[in-house]
């Protein structure tokens, strides 16, 4: 999949066809080394509307409109495997575009694989209802497609955020075009390919890379388009809201995070720093349910924190693919700026840095978007730092002195997407986890996630819900129908006969 200089740049799926446009590309640069990994076509509004077009006549076939479910499900399962056997290319592709390390790449592949093996299993077991009847006939309803998906992935875990999207909306009988992320296109490119290789009829599923101001804005805006899934910042899902809004079509938004990781003084605290450490710095804190803002009730604060400052320094941080790397780069230079920018911030206010806030010295990182984890302390909830989504390993430390203090705290803030709770009361977790506005809470645990459970936010964490029943659901509209049981027509006004 990979490219060198002098060959022509990657290129992408429209129609079951590759498309090799090279009068537009991109060059994608390596966060963990600053070189060239590849050059890759990059589509234009025509490429566009050639993909909907040909998701659009490609969904209208009765071969895959009418598909049977165990049909459908024989290919969504058939794309698993191919998955699973080409698991170190996909890893790979992510690895490079990214800067994930290898381990965590590998398991969000076999984490994608899972996808398409539970929607392959629901969409054999999920039924119309018959609806309870208020006269002489029979009413039901029934689940269509929408039509043409516009899916619009992001660059932090392209794999399994693909997956959940695409595996989804196919066994839901929709066409789709996916826009990935302009860091991260070819982990795309390659789930168009398995589709391919795995029987799904050309044009069902096409992929264009691209720049997502342009090409973004003309595939929601596109009147083919049916229905937009999109994963990214809360600013550009605002955009796509107004867009979708317009059109009278429904969007499901999975937005930015700034998660309140909670620690009550009668917790398992051991168990808490362990969980804290990982909630904010695995994946380099680049996740949208990192816990991010660190609440710990002030009898034990001092000692948790102590903790996890143990445990962060001790983390590797390191090329990705390093035998025993932790930490790799942020996905981007622009995105460390990004972080630097908000930590240098959090300075000049007068926060506390307990722990990195720098770049690592080893001279083996130099060239890479490296950045080593990072505690803030001597804040308040309101601090630009606490408020903001970093997208980084950044932890911001917060101290708070009961139930009702902390609850406040946690959710005075625009966002509502995860929480986590670590205390040994099972009343208090039940009380303060119905109180927080966040679309999944963690109790004694964090970032457990299943295919099967809804995920979704709160605020302007977004709208809809993925995964599960209801996520294949999303992608399907709902039909009701009557069918009399009279033998006359007896609704209505009378007709003289």
């Amino acid at each position: 999949m990979s490219t060198a200089a002098g060959l022509k740049p990657l290129p992408f799926l429209i129609g079951g066809e590759w498309v090799q446009d090279t009068t537009s590309s991109f060059t994608h640069v390596n966060p963990a080394t600053g070189e060239v990994n590849y050059e890759v076509c990059a589509g234009t509004e025509a490429h566009i509307d050639a993909a909907v077009e040909a998701a659009y006549k490609a969904s209208s076939q009765p071969a895959w409109r009418n598909m049977l479910p165990h049909d459908r499900a024989r290919l969504l399962n058939r794309v698993a495997d191919l998955m699973m056997e080409r698991s170190d290319l996909l890893a790979r592709c992510q690895m490079l575009e990214n800067g994930k390390v290898w381990k965590e790449c590998k398991n969000q592949v076999t984490n994608g694989a899972a996808t398409f093996r539970y929607c392959a299993a629901a969409i054999e077991t999920l039924g119309s209802e018959i609806t309870p009847p208020r006269g002489n006939y029979l009413s039901m309803t029934v689940y269509e497609p929408w039509g043409v998906v516009a899916a619009i992935t992001p660059w932090n875990s392209p794999i399994t955020l693909t997956s959940n999207k695409i595996a989804a909306a196919l066994a839901a009988g929709n066409g789709v075009v996916l826009k990935p992320a302009s860091f991260t296109p070819t982990s795309g490119i390659e789930l168009g390919r398995i589709a391919l290789d795995a029987g799904v009829p050309p044009g069902v599923l096409n992929v264009v890379p691209g720049a997502g101001a342009k090409i973004g804005d003309a595939l929601v805006n596109h009147p083919l388009v049916r229905m937009v899934s999109f994963t990214g910042g809360t600013e550009v899902g605002r955009r796509i809201s107004e867009f979708a809004g317009k059109k009278i079509i429904p969007a499901v938004l999975e937005l930015g995070g700034k998660s309140p990781h909670i620690v009550f003084a009668d917790a398992n605290l051991k168990a808490a720093a362990d969980a804290a450490t990982v909630a904010i710095f695995e994946g380099t804190g680049q996740s949208c349910t990192a816990g991010s803002r660190l609440f710990v009730e002030r009898k034990v604060y001092d000692q948790v924190i102590s903790m996890i400052i143990e445990r962060a320094r001790a983390l590797r941080v390191d090329l990705p693919d390093a035998p025993g790397a932790q930490l790799g780069p942020s996905a981007s230079f622009s995105q460390r700026e990004f972080v630097e920018k908000l930590v240098d911030g959090a300075r000049k206010e007068g926060a506390e840095i307990l722990l990195g806030g720098t770049r690592p010295s080893d001279p083996r990182l130099a060239k890479g978007a490296f950045y080593l984890p990072t505690i803030v302390a001597g804040i308040t909830n309101k601090s630009t730092i606490a408020q903001q989504e970093i997208f980084g390993p950044v932890l911001c430390a917060l101290p708070f002195e009961n139930e009702d203090d902390l609850i406040r705290q946690a959710n005075d803030i625009s966002y509502g997407l995860a929480a986590g709770i670590w205390t040994a009361d099972y009343k208090r977790a039940w009380r303060v986890a119905r109180a927080l506005e966040a679309g999944m809470v963690w109790i004694n645990t964090y970032k457990q996630f299943s295919t099967a459970a809804p995920f979704g936010g709160f605020k302007d964490s977004g709208l809809g819900r993925e995964k599960g029943l209801q996520g294949i659901r999303t992608y399907q509209q709902v039909k009701t129908m009557f069918w009399s049981m009279s033998d006359t027509f007896d609704g209505g006004f009378s007709i003289a006969k």
